[in-house]
């Protein structure tokens, strides 16, 4: 409706108008134009029939086409009725807009009003347009203005910066000053304020390099300010380093507190070298009689609770028992047992005992108490270690060195102390023969120097290989000594003979056990070639006594006695696949196997000869010869029904009787039982070849089965 009312309103300028308006369209009508049909006119000559149909068929479509032809109306007056309809419809909306034509002029007067309103608001935005251009000039000179006052202020910020620093570095407050001449050094304010002296120090040496002028003006008053706390700080340090000397002093304790100033020695070291190579020499040479002092007095005191019994140069394994006994000969004393057993003296080597606390000498002279020479050793080398990580650690720290430095600086400590432990180790060992006892020193050194290692201080790596360079040529001279002396014994001059194991064996048993289970936690092939050398030694000396008895059964007991023993004592420390442990097994289950042979020879051997007489036979084809020894078959057929269970007996009796382990002696019989019935049962099964089956003693062969039931009952039991 809007867009009607605007439509007229465009060709309606007033309300006066209208009339003439209406006037002239009613002259219209009355002169109707012709019809333009175009395409649709059928009367063109161009009309092709073909499209006439085509035309025709869709007007047929229409819907009211359809219903005019259905009811039969008359198309030309139903034309007719159309147009008198439309002439009345135009008539009724020409005087609809008649009577509406104030309404049209009051809106056309409207619109009017609004176009003045409009041009009105675009002017004021033209305006407003043109103010804005303006007004994004002046902001784009104010953003220039401001870049330029940015870049100015951080120039005068920058060189603000350096020129506060510069200020702030040359000017020296008087706190400072009378900080500095006044207050103690172990005030936390002094050593802030020496901080902050050392800081104006180096950068007024800074500022000198680049000829600054501000310089000389602080240089007088930075200079005396040095002197001072130098002065101070060196009065301070040798005083604590003094107080080392007073005797009883726990020197650990003025360390400390050395190390909670170790800037002072910075300070120093910076500023006055001269100054701090005095305090470092003064240190060094305290520091070095201190050490020297307290472990050459400690090493004196525990000598004095070492035991007076140790081993000389002819306590050695071959050595006879009966060498030292004559009328004014020493007596033999229970310390000396443990030349060549180590007992309980390898719970030295424990790390509860091996860093356990030292020995106090006076202590021990008070309970009448005596340690073996490895126990003070270790206690030795502990306080040792203890001392020198502890004074590596600060010397470390305190003087601020490290590497070859650092080596230096503690060898100037403790080089003197080191140089005596070194010649107290090398007198003593020039007449040590106790080779259990350097052992296990060079065992000790090695878990110290393990130890060391672990907590990253090398201070002591030379001494130890100084310390092992003594030892290890020692303990190689005390076994080859002990090697010799079994080389050279002559079983002529041992004594009565016996088959019980020898007392050269158990020493040679006792140390090698010891030996090798020492030796099992740091493994060493220097021990192993000279624990080999001594074991061919004494299998040597074994067979060397073994032959001195006459028969060859005593010469077996006495073999397996001295193995199994000796066996029994290297499993009790050593591992059981040791060099050592696995030669004596084989040596023992060879004389065993050979006993037993020996053993059933006297009542069995007929038998035994003629079961493994006829076994070889048997592999050749050639049984057929023993055919006519049916004698002979039958006295061994019917000698072994009567006699064996005697035989057995005595057999057994004789074994227990011979052999000092009963555990050995029982398996012996097992084992000589169990060949036995292997024995008799290859002579059933001679017996049962035919060149045998027809003879009439076969039946007077004893069940083997039964005979196993009654070698049993045989058997020892434990």
């Amino acid at each position: 409706m809007a867009e009607a009312l605007l439509t007229g309103a465009v060709h309606l300028n007033s309300g006066a108008d209208s009339a003439a308006y209406l006037q002239d369209e009613k002259s219209d009508f009355d002169v109707v134009p012709a019809l333009n049909l175009g395409d649709l006119d059928i009367t063109t000559d161009e009309l092709i029939l073909d499209e006439v149909d085509i035309h025709i068929q869709a007007n047929l479509e229409d819907d009211l086409v359809k219903e005019a032809l259905k009811t039969g109306v008359d198309l030309r007056q139903y034309s007719k009725q159309v147009e008198t309809e439309l002439q009345r419809i135009e008539q009724a909306s020409i005087k609809d807009y008649i009577k509406e034509s104030q309404n049209i002029a009051s809106l056309h007067n409207q619109i009017t009003a609004c176009d003045s309103i409009l041009e009105r608001m675009e002017g004021m935005l033209s305006s407003f347009q043109s103010d804005l251009s303006s007004i994004s000039s002046e902001i784009q000179t104010l953003q220039q203005q401001s870049v330029s006052m940015n870049l100015r202020l951080k120039n005068r910020q920058a060189v603000r910066g350096q020129l506060s620093q510069l200020v702030d570095e040359l000017v020296v407050p008087s706190t400072m000053i009378s900080v500095i001449l006044d207050s103690p050094v172990t005030e936390q304010e002094f050593l802030e304020q020496l901080h902050e002296l050392n800081s104006k120090i180096n950068y007024a040496k800074e500022l000198s390099f680049r000829e600054t002028l501000a310089c000389s003006d602080i240089q007088d008053i930075v200079d005396r300010l040095k002197i001072k706390a130098v002065s101070k700080i060196r009065e301070f340090i040798l005083q604590k380093i003094y107080s080392f000397r007073k005797p009883m002093t726990n020197y650990q304790i003025p360390q400390n507190t050395l190390l909670k100033y170790r800037f002072f020695y910075q300070f120093l070291l910076a500023n006055e070298r001269t100054v701090a190579k005095e305090i470092r020499d003064e240190y060094v040479d305290t520091m070095s009689k201190i050490y020297f002092s307290y472990f050459k007095s400690y090493s004196g005191r525990l000598l004095k609770v070492q035991y007076e019994d140790v081993a000389d140069k002819d306590d050695l394994m071959g050595v006879e028992d009966t060498a030292k006994k004559g009328f004014f000969s020493k007596p033999s004393l229970k310390s000396r047992n443990t030349i060549f057993t180590v007992g309980q003296r390898g719970a030295v080597l424990s790390p509860a005992e091996l860093e356990g606390p030292i020995l106090i000498p006076h202590a021990a002279q008070r309970g009448d108490s005596r340690y073996p020479y490895e126990t003070l050793s270790r206690s030795q080398h502990y306080a040792l270690l203890d001392n020198s990580c502890r004074e590596f650690l600060f010397l470390s720290d305190f003087f601020m060195v490290a590497g070859n430095s650092a080596l230096d600086l503690f060898n100037s400590i403790m080089g003197k102390t080191l140089s005596m432990f070194l010649k107290n180790l090398s007198t003593y060992l020039s007449d040590c023969y106790d080779s259990i006892a350097v052992f296990l020193c060079i065992h000790i050194i090695l878990r110290f120097r393990a130890i060391t290692a672990k907590r990253n201080i090398p201070a002591l790596d030379k001494y130890w290989e100084a310390v092992l360079e003594l030892l290890w040529p020692r303990f190689e001279l005390i076994l080859e000594m002990n090697i010799q002396s079994i080389r050279n014994t002559d079983p002529q001059k041992l004594g009565v003979l016996d088959t019980r194991p020898h007392y050269i064996t158990r020493r040679y048993a006792e140390f090698s056990s010891a030996i090798v289970s020492i030796n099992q936690t740091f493994p060493n092939e220097r021990t192993h070639t000279l624990l080999g050398q001594l074991q061919v030694e004494v299998e040597n000396f074994v067979l060397k006594m073994a032959a001195e008895f006459p028969s060859r059964q005593d010469q077996l007991i006495f073999l397996i006695n001295n193995y199994d023993m000796m066996l029994g004592v290297l499993m009790e420390r050593a591992a059981d696949d040791s060099k050592e442990v696995e030669g004596f097994q084989q040596l023992l289950l060879a004389r065993t196997q050979e006993f037993i042979e020996e053993i059933l020879s006297p009542a069995f051997g007929g038998m035994i000869a003629f079961v493994k007489e006829s076994e070889a036979l048997m592999e050749k084809g050639q049984l057929d010869k023993l055919r006519n020894d049916e004698a002979r078959i039958t006295q061994l057929v019917r000698g072994f029904s009567s006699t064996w269970k005697q035989s057995v007996e005595a057999l057994s009796q004789d074994v227990m009787r011979s052999f000092t382990n009963f555990k050995n002696g029982t398996s012996i019989i097992q084992g000589a039982l169990t060949q036995l019935i292997q024995y008799y049962h290859g002579f059933h099964k001679v017996l049962s070849q035919p060149a045998f089956r027809s003879l009439a003693v076969r039946s007077e062969l004893i069940n083997l089965h039964h005979l196993m039931v009654e070698v049993k009952k045989h058997k020892p039991n434990f």
